[in-house]
């Protein structure tokens, strides 16, 4: 009985856990860099967020099919209308709300300015989770909002006196994507435990592509989505090599690695980010930004670290 056991246990290390969390988190913060060098060449947010959808909504849509078909032949029932409607409406919040106003807030910012401000979501899901849902707030997480955005304040004041109005805009857009994100994540929750991971994502993915695609409709002639060979190698990049691979590598991560673990390197994303612009956009850090950093990413790292290792 015990050998059957074994394999079940999670290891103690394991280095691809470790190294498919880390490729996870740079294929994440590489999408403020591709939608930078986009808006470089002219396309602009809601074309760009209608391309990255369409080419990544077949990925999900054969996770949700397989979803399906193991569920059906489990004997397992079919969710609800409510369900359905419910993880639709949720995943337009998280999948297009959070990603459009990123879009919007990176015309704007650095990607690394934006970055870490989308960093600091965990502490929005504290505030909120209290505001909405009655959850405690513990004194560990209110030193954590402290911290961070007193290294975002230190950004934003350099980067206000250098810009005005347009980095009040682009920090505003953010803010509420992060904010929208952590909403989501809040709501996702029971909906995750009710039909699963797979299923809720393809649910998700797709009410979020039909919103982003009536969003183009509405702003855009169609044939605007007829786009040249440049554009089409970004809108692919960003689709699956900032989308749908990273999901994949992090939740491989998360079957080999604690919580807690895969949190610390969740800290990565920020700094890879600020690496990818320096080489791709030229973007430079004055020490003023990179001890700003420093604050935003010991307050929300060692918030993340602490929770995760609580579950």
């Amino acid at each position: 009985m015990s050998s059957l056991a074994a394999p079940a246990l999670r290891p103690a290390f394991s280095p691809s856990g470790y190294l498919f969390g880390a490729t996870g988190a740079i294929l994440f913060a590489s999408k403020g860099i591709i939608i930078k060098i986009a808006y470089g060449i002219g396309l602009d947010p809601e074309t760009l967020l209608a391309l990255r959808m369409v080419f990544a909504l077949p990925f999900y849509l054969v996770i949700g099919a397989i979803a399906v078909f193991r569920m059906r032949a489990n004997g397992e029932a079919m969710p609800s209308r409510g369900v359905l409607l419910r993880s639709a409406l949720v995943g337009a919040l998280g999948y297009w709300l959070a990603s459009y106003s990123d879009f919007l807030g990176l015309q704007y910012i650095s990607a690394s300015f934006a970055r870490l401000i989308l960093f600091t979501y965990p502490l929005f899901v504290v505030l909120l989770g209290a505001l909405l849902f009655r959850q405690p707030i513990r004194a560990r997480a209110l030193l954590a909002f402290a911290v961070a955005y007193c290294g975002l304040a230190v950004i934003f004041l350099q980067n206000f006196a250098a810009t005005g109005t347009d980095t009040l805009r682009g920090a505003g857009f953010v803010a509420m994507a992060a904010l929208s994100f952590a909403l989501y994540q809040l709501l996702a929750g029971s909906l995750l435990r009710s039909i699963g991971s797979a299923l809720f994502t393809c649910i998700a993915m797709t009410s979020a592509s039909i919103v982003s695609l009536a969003q183009f409709a509405l702003m855009r002639p169609l044939e605007g989505l007829v786009v040249s060979g440049d554009v089409l190698t970004l809108a692919l990049m960003i689709a699956i090599g900032a989308t749908v691979l990273p999901t994949f590598f992090m939740n491989a991560a998360l079957k080999r690695i604690p919580p807690a673990a895969n949190a610390m390197i969740g800290t990565v994303s920020p700094v890879a980010t600020m690496g990818l612009a320096f080489l791709f956009l030229g973007e430079k850090v004055t020490m003023i930004e990179l001890a700003g950093s420093v604050l935003v990413m010991l307050g929300i790292g060692g918030f993340s670290i602490a929770d995760a290792r609580r579950r």
